[in-house]
């Protein structure tokens, strides 16, 4: 399995490109803010082709360049309906931080996203991509799973970080389903599966589990109403 990444813009968000191997068709992740160019950049390194772009969730610093992206290459994206929103109408759903960046940003029409499902498999470019569903960030965030080869993978999004969890105070998040996810998606994972988070160095779910103090909270979150 080939991954490649780059940060991109000034939030420094992780977009990935994951393909079979070098020459090979990929699928690409996350195209956030300026990602265009640099995108191309990677892409041609290693002479790979994009097939399709995945969206771990719907704020602008993930999908900002989503739709020139998918126009310039003749693509799909995917996204989980739950977050049709933030396509739609970006500034409701994004703190005063990103507010003077949304005026006049051109995003796809949702109706023309492929919905991401809960348990779907994606195979794409020769890469199976399980999707599940991890709301707490935002109400349609997804993790996907994948196997890297040598160990298992999982694209966190913003789900999970190294050290940390994504914020919830924007609208839509919320700590009560963040905590079930991570209680009942992240947790569950093998420890060696390396972390791909949307932000910041890779990890692994063993690391986290014995370092990151917001999985040592969901380990102990009750189950009930909520979670």
């Amino acid at each position: 399995m080939l991954i490649r990444s780059f940060p991109a813009g000034a939030f420094g968000t992780n977009c990935y490109a994951i393909a079979s191997g070098a020459g090979a068709e990929c699928v690409v992740v996350d195209p956030g803010m300026d990602a265009v160019e640099p995108l191309k950049a990677m892409l041609a390194e290693d002479g790979l082709k994009p097939v399709a772009v995945v969206l771990t969730h719907g704020h602008l610093d993930h999908t900002f360049s989503v739709l020139p992206v998918c126009s310039g290459y003749d693509i799909p994206a995917y996204l989980h309906p739950a977050d049709n929103g933030m396509l739609s109408d970006p500034a409701r759903w994004h703190g005063p931080q990103l507010a003077p960046l949304i005026t006049g940003v051109a995003l796809p029409d949702p109706d023309e996203v492929r919905p991401l499902d809960d348990g779907a498999v994606l195979s794409l470019a020769g890469v199976e991509l399980t999707v599940r569903h991890a709301p707490g960030h935002t109400q349609g965030s997804v993790v996907f799973s994948l196997d890297l080869g040598e160990a298992p993978g999982l694209l966190a999004g913003d789900v999970l970080f190294a050290g940390s969890v994504g914020r919830v105070d924007l609208p839509g998040g919320s700590w009560t389903d963040m905590l079930g996810s991570l209680r009942d998606v992240v947790l569950p994972l093998d420890d060696e599966t390396v972390v791909l988070p949307g932000h910041g160095p890779a990890t692994t779910i063993g690391r986290e589990r014995a370092t990151n103090p917001y999985l040592a909270q969901a380990a102990e979150a009750p189950r009930g109403r909520g979670l």
